[in-house]
């Protein structure tokens, strides 16, 4: 939300409304985790589970028209708002911004999973069509035909695309560079993602990873970028980006699983060295070469973790893997128990503010004077009686968000070596069954009779 309510984007957010909560970013995030937490068994900022991606909080929407269109930023809001309505009902919680400082005019919808009265909504294909045919509707409605572009018949390309192509450039370098420079600087491909949006490009998420450049006319799937940008690839580069530094600890292999593990290592750094594997890079600014290679970088990591963390057997290792389960749902239990306490302080923080507001008011209107009194009954309840309890209780509020912030960025490092340590014991699996080198050459094979064929058609 603090994306889409950028002022430079809606001109000093002149293009921008809510429906059943405010307006500015924070205001509307409180007003959506109130109703949410009112009618979901989840908390609204609760941390995802370990397995799973956990419930859905917040539903994103994206209405895009092409400069040909010929929409004003006025009727690109107005359709926004209607389609919002005609859509979701009276009771949604949403907030709109209609983006002005691109060629293409493009609305962002945020929507709470939840509505006011309870109503859960879902976002599937089936979800995706009907919500299309309703935006389709009101855009005919209000007079804009629906360019071609958003139909899929006579696609043409758009003005900064033509321009890539004439200038030899292209988005997929764009995405691909802009990754680059984020991977340093991220703990998960989920947060590599949220900035990649917060930088105003599209993510879809299905089988494969879809991204569009700001500008772009299609999305392209993050495999078709090249091999380091696959999702394995870019969760290994993430993942072991500070694990070992790519050393590997041949001379001290003191285990079955150690030895096993420098065993493969070698064989993949003959196949890298012989180019008969596929070349991904894991520095990809430089060249490709053994030393580079993202195959001998994750095995030669996870040996190094095997060695730091002195695990013994494999057996030792899925040990580790279950206590880490046990341990991740226990911190999170924890987190979402004070989330739970937090919440309500709060609450009771907002009322004693809004009391103490209105106490100092000469005359209160109705819906004034039962505000009042909901606040004076709440924090009369909780012993609050002064302004120097309700400076306290913002201390409290306070230090709990504080503790809270402690308990998640350990919650987070225990999910990193959760998924380290299960990365590892796959591949064990695979070099113990005599899958992993077979894998490697089969998919050269594939590679290689690919670029043969598309070299016969040339």
């Amino acid at each position: 939300m603090r994306y889409i309510l950028n002022p430079d984007k809606t001109d000093d957010l002149l293009y921008t409304a809510s429906v059943n909560c405010m307006t500015d970013a924070e205001s509307a995030y409180l007003q959506m985790r109130l109703v949410y937490d009112q009618f979901a068994k989840d908390h609204f900022n609760s941390p995802p589970p370990l397995q799973g991606k956990g419930s859905v909080k917040a539903i994103h929407y994206i209405q895009s028209f092409s400069p040909d269109d010929n929409v004003t930023p006025e009727i690109a809001h107005k359709i926004a708002k209607a389609f919002l309505r005609k859509a979701f009902g009276d009771d949604v919680q949403a907030v709109i911004a209609t983006h002005v400082d691109k060629d293409h005019l493009h609305s962002h919808i945020i929507i709470n999973s939840y509505s006011l009265s309870g109503q859960k909504y879902y976002a599937n294909r089936r979800s995706l069509e009907k919500i299309r045919r309703i935006s389709d509707g009101v855009c005919k409605v209000l007079g804009i035909d629906i360019h071609p572009n958003l139909t899929g018949k006579g696609r043409s390309i758009n003005h900064k695309e033509w321009e890539h192509r004439k200038n030899g450039t292209s988005w997929k370098q764009q995405i691909r560079d802009e990754i680059d420079k984020l991977i340093p600087n991220v703990v998960s491909l989920d947060e590599l993602l949220q900035i990649l949006e917060e930088h105003g490009y599209e993510i879809k998420r299905g089988r494969y990873i879809s991204i569009r450049a700001p500008g772009q006319e299609r999305f392209a799937r993050t495999k078709t970028l090249g091999d380091e940008y696959t999702e394995d690839s870019l969760n290994i580069r993430i993942r072991y980006r500070e694990v070992g530094a790519g050393s590997t600890p041949e001379q001290t292999a003191s285990s079955e699983l150690q030895a096993a593990y420098v065993a493969i290592i070698g064989d993949v750094r003959i196949l890298a060295a012989h180019r008969k594997k596929v070349p991904r890079k894991r520095i990809i600014t430089a060249e490709y070469s053994v030393e580079n290679d993202l195959d001998v970088y994750k095995l030669s990591a996870q040996l190094s973790v095997i060695s730091k963390d002195n695990i013994k057997s494999i057996g030792d290792l899925q040990g580790r893997i279950a206590k880490l389960r046990v341990d991740y749902e226990k911190q999170r239990g924890e987190i979402n128990n004070y989330i739970h306490e937090h919440n309500i302080l709060v609450s009771l923080w907002e009322q004693a503010q809004l009391f103490d507001e209105l106490s100092s008011k000469d005359k209160l209107s109705d819906a004034e004077q039962l505000q009042l009194t909901i606040c004076r009954q709440a924090i009369e309840q909780n012993n609050i009686h002064s302004k120097a309890d309700i400076d306290q209780l913002h201390n409290q509020v306070y230090r709990l968000q504080a503790k809270i912030n402690a308990l998640k960025d350990t919650l987070e490092k225990t999910r990193q070596r959760y998924d380290v340590y299960c990365d590892i014991a796959k591949t064990y699996g695979e070099i113990s069954k005599g899958d992993y080198i077979s894998n490697l050459v089969e998919e050269e094979r594939k590679r290689l009779e690919k670029v043969k064929k598309k070299k016969q058609h040339r």
